[in-house]
């Protein structure tokens, strides 16, 4: 049986992120795949909500 699961390494072991669905004492063979963290674009002017001023609230 094949499982993908994501873990993060503390500095010491492998932390899951979800449980593994395995009998106690089964053997596993691990294979480490770097995951690059995704790049957050900045958000543009359009992606921001609207900004809609209520009635009588303006001046002007």
């Amino acid at each position: 049986m094949i499982q993908a699961i994501n873990a993060i390494f503390d500095g010491k072991s492998l932390q899951l992120e979800s449980p593994l669905n395995l009998d106690v004492g089964t053997r596993v063979r691990i294979i480490v795949e770097t995951i690059l963290p995704q790049k957050q674009l900045p958000k543009t002017f359009c992606q921001y909500p609207p900004v809609v001023a209520q009635p009588g609230t303006m001046k002007g």
